[in-house]
């Protein structure tokens, strides 16, 4: 009670605030310290009945609850942590953090130009500038930051839909023929979410076949339009990936928008995790043709490094988004205003509220400019091709698909010495698919790294290492292998 707005409170607020301060930075210095744990593991019942979480009628001491701040921080994972290769998204950028910071102060809804007018121009350049490195002529087009990389392939979906059948926004599914969409087997599980949540339905997502470097073919891709539009069904989107979430492959664009124009059908990428190379001029050939898409998902929260969340969908139809979304609400979008009404962007997204993603990301441009950005990613991919290059053929190493990476995914078995001699059948795979596992409980255990595993089509479980963090450098590379041999020596 002794905090702002509390008469007098600016002593206190002021002290408090520092005490908070000291906690954080604290934990970000602790986060690139290589001898500090990546995580402090302990089982859900064990954090449960260790501390007291519960709500109380009583307040609490400012005391209990900096000590409150100081426990979350003691078991959270150091995402940062140059040793963190668990997720698409790690690293912790200091421009990017102080951008939060004064996002959350500044604490405004990124709706109308009225209650957010830095942020809703920070947001216009911004997505114009990610149109223009997609390729549309001077940036033209259209889009929105939304919560995450699910939720801007909904989006497209859903634009997608309404571009063919506009009467389906008043009334629903019943009144439009039934629509399928395309996408490859190894795809974001989130296409076929999009599908369920917008009663299209997950059996209405077809899934086309890839060649063994986890691309699309376009030819399967085809087959499957003229199959569908036989029994009457109507295609409407097909969801291209750059940048797979498991094997990093960029499905080829171009041979897919061919089809899609040879079809009429609504061409989307998703680029969650492969969009960032086309901050790069060594890269960026990996997304040829993606300036041919109708709709590009973007997450500069993945390679970029941008802190969560801050994914973008593009589109290269202007107006579309505003009239598949906008309900016209007169207590917000009033229309005799005294400013240019185009700055009101709020009613083209889903959410009513909606957090201000932008400014982390337009801050950390500025700090890096496109060069600095393509220098951290060119990074990435360079310890990537490091990785591979040292364990291609390492004893007790098999990789899960031939070929240098095309993006920071490494995929491999680690195989323990009992295995090695042993004839590949079925006993051989069923002790094969426990040992990622257990490494990876054991990395947890210790604390030292994480790398994340899962099994894929008929391949058993295996490490799919990824490098998004600029701070990694080749010697975390090499710990993360003498630790995988450390901890997987015996099974």
């Amino acid at each position: 009670p002794d905090l702002l707005p509390a008469c007098n409170g600016e002593i206190t607020t002021m002290s408090f605030l520092q005490d908070v301060v000291d906690i954080l930075l604290q934990y970000v210095v602790k986060s690139f310290d290589r001898s500090t744990k990546v995580i402090d593991f302990h089982y859900p019942n064990e954090l449960l009945q260790e501390y007291n979480w519960e709500l109380a009628d009583q307040p609490q001491t400012l005391e209990e609850i900096l000590l409150n701040c100081r426990t979350t921080l003691k078991y959270a994972i150091k995402t940062g942590h140059p040793r963190y290769f668990n997720q698409l998204s790690t690293g912790l950028d200091m421009v990017g953090l102080a951008a939060d910071w004064l996002t959350s102060a500044a604490n405004t809804n990124m709706f109308t130009y009225e209650i957010a007018p830095v942020f809703v121009l920070l947001e216009y350049v911004t997505l114009r500038k990610m149109r223009e490195m997609v390729g549309w002529p001077g940036g033209c087009g259209d889009g929105i930051f939304s919560p995450g990389g699910a939720i801007s392939n909904m989006y497209a979906m859903l634009i997608a839909r309404f571009k063919m059948f506009p009467e389906v926004k008043e009334k629903g599914m019943a009144a439009i023929p039934r629509l399928v969409a395309f996408t490859s087997e190894h795809s974001h599980f989130s296409v076929k979410k999009g599908a369920a949540a917008l009663g299209i339905g997950t059996d209405s997502v077809i899934l086309i076949r890839c060649d063994e470097r986890g691309k699309m073919i376009p030819s399967d891709l085809e087959r499957r339009i003229l199959e569908a539009k036989q029994k009457g069904f109507v295609p409407f989107l097909v969801s291209a990936t750059a940048g797979t979430t498991v094997y990093g492959a960029f499905d080829p664009l171009i041979a897919i928008a061919d089809i899609c124009k040879k079809y009429k059908i609504w061409m989307h990428v998703d680029g969650a995790w492969g969009g960032g190379l086309l901050m790069s001029r060594k890269h960026k050939w990996k997304l040829n043709g993606v300036e041919r898409a109708n709709s590009v998902t973007w997450n500069p929260h993945k390679m970029m490094g941008v802190p969560l969340q801050c994914s973008a969908l593009l589109v290269r139809e202007e107006g579309l988004m505003q009239s598949c979304n906008q309900m016209h609400a007169s207590y917000l979008f009033q229309q005799d205003k005294h400013y240019d009404l185009s700055y009101d962007t709020g009613d083209k997204a889903l959410q009513c509220g909606r957090h201000v993603d932008v400014f982390k990301l337009w801050l950390m441009w500025r700090a890096k400019g496109t060069t600095g950005f393509e220098a951290q990613i060119d990074k990435c991919l360079e310890l990537a091709e490091y990785l591979y290059n040292k364990i291609k053929n390492r004893e007790g190493y098999e990789m899960v698909f031939d070929g240098k990476p095309q993006h920071t995914n490494v995929c491999f078995w680690y195989i323990p010495p009992s295995l090695r001699s042993m004839e590949d059948n079925e006993e051989r795979t069923s002790r094969l698919m426990k040992v990622a596992p257990v490494i990876k409980a054991r990395m947890m255990e210790y604390g030292t790294t994480m790398v994340s595993y899962q099994p894929l089509g008929d391949k058993v479980n295996f490490f799919r290492m990824v490098i998004s963090n600029p701070a990694a450098t080749h010697q975390d590379i090499d710990f993360l292998i003498d630790e995988i041999e450390r901890l997987g020596q015996d099974l």
